[in-house]
């Protein structure tokens, strides 16, 4: 089937990119915006599948929205045209024309992964069989009950135990104090004659017991042990089934290497991540050399609602994510030219580092946005780096706190190791007061309010935070509005904790304010910087125990 799709609106005046997009971090190209509200247009329309996006009312099935992808590409023939995927799979399992197929189809008729689910699916029914039988049921409880009822009457007994004791210890003291000798000895063998029958009445009834339990547990055993049986097999069944399918799918790149999973990610320590191969770009890419069609360039948008832990509006560009796409697609774009990754560059070059503030044991600095706090992997230019030149005998570690790269605004460093623990420690007992100004791209319905969403590093594409209850660490925000201006919002943040990313991912996240910071490059739309600036800051002075405090307002 023939994939490659004409562009509906002209594009012959739109000139061609040198070099093919850098899919971790880009400005989609015109010609990528084009194919995009093509294929966005098809999606407003469709009627050739069935997917709950969470843009309508349908209450029927859960809502989950998607990513998908464009790759622009010139065929043989030098025509300019398009390819279109989806990353995962839809709800009816359809694969509609319109999208090129997956890498592997683990789902064609009488495949091994069918074969195998079936299999997996018949040990789920029988052990699901198993645990719900009235019989190993009514086992359990009666072996819960048991074990309570025996334990509590081990308990009493015991409890006797040392009520016994007590009595003997006293019946030895008063006899010795009023019996003769030879009244005392024979008084001392019958104490001891009942601590060995108390201790030996203990011992066979924990005996009587602890049989009266294994009869029990016997009992159990027949469906305890088919039970393990068969999750054990379903393990084994699994494992081989995910490492089989590791190995079926092969990606291509443009010199046509193929490389499987397996190969690519080359740790047997570590597992692929789950849906690895899925994700619309290996898609693209994969049927583009597989029919000899040259990349062009490329995005990646997400449609419908958005997950609950992690950020994604509808209709946005997505670079591909770093966990599962970034190995794949190393191998897939190995030898094709590719625009510069900024991310490995020294935006700060130019920028000074103007200081608030200064004395014998404090500095307070304006750090400019796009600069680091202190080096990274790939840049070493800091605030950390340039105040470290500046004062060679300032001691300690200099940085008492840091905000993100793309965050202007006042950041505290000292001068000597005691102020810097003592500022630290004002951190920790969060007795330094901070306030933020960010704008937001929307308008606000309350006035303020506070944000409770913990947060946690999303391991599958760093440095992306998700909203995790279960896992995450608490994060709190208060905010209060500034003003309404053109669709747009400013406000106030008052960050209680400190977690990477909290404000931006408060802003954004659609249990937090659903309305993210103008210009941020994560969890909103890329602009020309991040509108988030540490504007005010109050803490006691680490030398003179005063309260003071800074501000400097936002260039927007």
């Amino acid at each position: 089937m023939n994939y490659f799709q004409k562009f509906k609106a002209p594009i012959s005046e739109i000139e061609l990119p040198e070099k093919f997009t850098f899919p971790f971090y880009y400005k989609p190209h015109p010609l990528a915006k084009i194919a995009t509200k093509e294929v966005q247009e098809y999606l407003e329309n469709q009627t050739d599948f069935k997917h709950n996006f969470g843009l309508s009312e349908d209450n029927t099935t859960l809502p989950i929205g998607k990513m998908f992808g464009v790759l622009v590409v010139k065929n043989s023939k030098n025509e300019i045209g398009y390819l279109t995927a989806f990353s995962g799979k839809l709800a009816d399992k359809s694969l509609p024309d319109k999208f090129v197929p997956p890498v592997f189809n683990m789902r064609s008729y009488g495949s091994f992964y069918i074969k195998g689910e079936e299999e997996i699916t018949e040990m789920n029914h029988r052990l699901s069989f198993l645990e719900q039988n009235e019989n190993y049921i009514h086992l359990k409880k009666s072996l819960q009950n048991i074990t309570k009822n025996i334990n509590d009457d081990l308990e009493k007994e015991k409890q006797k135990l040392k009520r016994y004791k007590k009595e003997r210890k006293d019946r030895k003291k008063t006899g010795r104090s009023t019996l003769n000798e030879s009244d005392f000895n024979l008084l001392n063998k019958k104490l001891i004659q009942e601590s060995f029958n108390n201790q030996f009445y203990y011992k066979e009834l924990e005996e009587y017991y602890k049989s009266k339990v294994a009869k029990k547990r016997k009992e159990l055993a027949a469906f305890d042990d088919e039970i393990a049986n068969i999750k054990k097999d379903r393990k084994e069944k699994s494992n081989y089934l995910q490492q089989t399918l590791f190995s079926k799918y092969a990606f291509l790149n443009h010199k046509k290497e193929s490389r499987s999973l397996l190969d690519i990610f080359n740790n047997p320590a570590i597992k692929p991540p789950a849906g690895s191969g899925d994700c619309s770009a290996p898609k693209l890419l994969q049927h583009a050399f597989l029919n000899d069609l040259t990349p062009i360039c490329m995005a990646e948008f997400w449609w419908g609602i958005s997950p609950n832990s992690a950020i994604r509006k509808h209709k946005n560009f997505y670079p591909a994510c770093q966990g599962r796409c970034k190995p794949i697609l190393t191998h897939m774009l190995k030898g094709i030219k590719m625009d510069d990754n900024l991310l490995l560059k020294n935006l700060s070059e130019n920028k000074e580092l103007e200081i608030v503030y200064e004395d014998d044991v404090l500095l307070v600095v304006n750090k400019p946005s796009e600069f680091l706090s202190v080096p990274g992997k790939n840049v070493s230019d800091s605030v950390y780096t340039r105040i470290k030149k500046k004062y060679p005998k300032a001691t300690g570690p200099l940085i008492v706190h840091r905000i993100d790269m793309s965050t202007s605004g006042i950041i505290l460093l000292t001068k000597t190791k005691e102020a810097n623990k003592i500022l630290q420690n004002q951190f920790i007992t969060r007795t330094i007061k901070k306030r933020y100004v960010a704008l937001l791209n929307g308008d606000l319905t309350k006035d303020k309010g506070t944000i409770k969403l913990p947060l946690r590093l999303d391991l599958n594409d760093r440095p992306r935070q998700l909203v995790d209850f279960e896992y995450g660490k608490n994060a709190e925000t208060n905010w209060e509005i500034i003003k309404k201006e053109n669709g747009k919002t400013k406000v106030y943040f008052y960050p209680i904790t400190g977690r990477t990313h909290q404000l931006r991912v408060h802003a954004a996240h659609k249990d937090g304010l659903n309305t993210p910071i103008v210009g941020d490059d994560l969890y909103g739309k890329k602009e020309n910087r991040l509108h988030l600036h540490a504007e005010f800051i109050e803490f006691s002075h680490p030398k003179t125990n005063k309260i003071i405090s800074f501000s400097v307002a936002p260039d927007f």
